[in-house]
């Protein structure tokens, strides 16, 4: 006869459920409110401390966390294990439903005390959950009262196969890992009140920043100038995220989460004099991030332009008092060592928060392909590596045209391509003769290709896979242009 174990803090359909289980020959048991809810719905329930020998204690803190509960869900279905559960009079448990103590609804109270708060914080149900979806080639795991019905009916239907139990497991796994984001985000604020900000997007938001590291900022430290604000701490985080990524000596403006001009050259101060001419005009009021020694070279070539951040991993002493000197008001931020320090990203939608890996760069598998009749000179490969490189960090659409090693126009953030294309032809004017062109995306038509042409463009890299991929390959053809295919995409919404 299979064994379910029933412990769950809402009780919404489970009265319900079990007597499904029960109906198909189920054993329940459950501990707590939830065998007293069974009980009241006329199911015959064993509870816990029958298996466990043991009564609840401290208040029901402590009621499922043993092993003869523990043991009878890890129990894998292999002879060594069943033999071990006999040996200890234990019965394998083949289903646990189980939801949490609502600690997010909790502490969404803003008078909730930080007792109310850890009160509500789950412990035997989140081993449970994890013990459960762990085991789940054996044990179903059932987390939230809307899966019900279908399980239900899964169970009656006989099509409770491996890739159910799989989903299952996932979706539990997805909800203890939020709910400990939750929590530690809540104790992160009692902890520690934050960075003040200025304001937020707008002088009428507040805002702070909390930190992962205790005295951190984005990872780093506060050398010099005002107060941060919340879009400063944006445009560093997309500044830095991406000058981390080069090698050579390499400086990058940001505004608006947009790169103005990204170079590469043999000196932090000669890259970002190159950087800086791609477009004067909007660097004022920029973020700069570099990713090697800010010199008294450096300070002398930011003359008069006004910052707003200047982000390096080191600064000289020099450098430091210069810049303290002469700009009370830009914020000197020293990083800490170099690094992709980011596994995932994520982003507050409504209803809820988007998850992905971080954008690195093309995987280790990536091939690139020449497409064209022409392949690239030496010079223009070398070009293209630093346009394809440069191009994952401007908002999609993204066209970024580059001479060597530095970008001479970038359009990005536009819902056309090819608007993207004539305007990063547009701020490289005549800079666009001989440079060559790089696409986050694949071109649905061959009219960015023909802008460029027109504009002097000599090479081209995108992804490909467009369906008409031939006829930008021919438009490029017939120009005499080289073009390589990655076959990687780098959208940056």
């Amino acid at each position: 006869m299979p064994r379910a174990l029933l412990s769950v803090y809402d009780k919404s359909g489970l009265v319900e459920f079990a007597r499904v289980l029960a109906d198909l020959g189920w054993e329940l048991v459950a501990s707590g409110g939830t065998a007293r809810a069974l009980t009241e719905g006329g199911l015959s329930v064993i509870n816990v401390d029958s298996l466990t020998k043991h009564p609840e204690v401290l208040g029901g803190r402590v009621k499922t966390l043993h092993p003869a509960v523990h043991a009878a869900v890890l129990a894998r279905d292999i002879p060594e294990d069943m033999q071990t559960l006999h040996d200890l009079d234990y019965t394998p448990i083949d289903m646990v439903v189980s939801n949490l103590y609502p600690f997010e609804e909790t502490v969404s109270n803003p008078n909730v005390t930080l007792e109310a708060a850890v009160e509500n914080i789950d412990i035997g149900g989140v081993a449970l959950q994890r013990a459960a979806a762990k085991n789940f080639e054996r044990v179903l795991v059932i987390t939230d009262p809307a899966d019900y019905k279908r399980v239900a009916t899964a169970l009656n239907e006989g099509r409770v196969d491996l890739n159910f139990r799989r989903g299952l497991a996932e979706k539990a796994f997805y909800e203890t890992s939020q709910y400990d984001m939750a929590i530690f985000s809540y104790l992160t604020d009692q902890s520690n009140d934050g960075y003040p900000l200025r304001y937020g997007e707008n002088p009428h938001q507040s805002a702070r920043f909390i930190s992962d590291e205790p005295n951190k900022i984005l990872g780093g430290t506060l050398l010099g100038g005002k107060e941060l604000s919340y879009n400063n701490l944006l445009d560093l985080d997309a500044a830095y995220s991406a000058v981390e990524q080069f090698t050579r000596p390499t400086a990058i403006i940001v505004k608006h989460l947009s790169p103005i001009g990204i170079a590469s050259a043999d000196t932090i101060s000669a890259a970002f004099t190159n950087a800086l001419a791609a477009d004067p005009v909007s660097a004022f009021g920029g973020v700069i991030a570099v990713n090697g020694l800010v010199d008294m070279g450096l300070v002398d070539a930011l003359g008069s332009l006004f910052v707003e951040v200047l982000a390096a991993p080191r600064f000289s002493d020099e450098a430091v008092i210069a810049l303290r000197t002469g700009r009370k008001n830009c914020r000197l931020m020293q990083m800490d060592t170099l690094r992709q320090s980011r596994l995932a990203e994520s982003r507050t939608v409504r209803g809820g928060r988007l998850v992905q890996s971080v954008d690195i760069g093309d995987p280790e598998d990536a091939q690139w392909k020449v497409v064209t009749e022409r392949a690239p000179t030496d010079d223009e490969m070398a070009s293209l590596r630093f346009a394809w490189k440069a191009c994952q960090f401007a908002k999609s659409n993204a066209i970024v045209l580059a001479v060597g090693e530095t970008t001479v126009g970038i359009g990005g953030g536009l819902p056309s391509r090819v608007d993207a294309a004539i305007l990063a032809i547009q701020k490289a004017g005549e800079r666009s003769k001989g440079a060559v062109m790089a696409s986050d995306a694949f071109f649905p038509f061959p009219d960015s290709v023909e802008a460029a042409i027109r504009a002097g463009v000599t090479a081209i890299i995108q992804p490909g896979g467009s369906v008409r991929d031939d006829q930008s390959i021919a438009t490029a053809n017939a120009a005499g242009v080289a073009m390589v295919a990655t076959g990687v995409r780098h959208f940056r919404h």
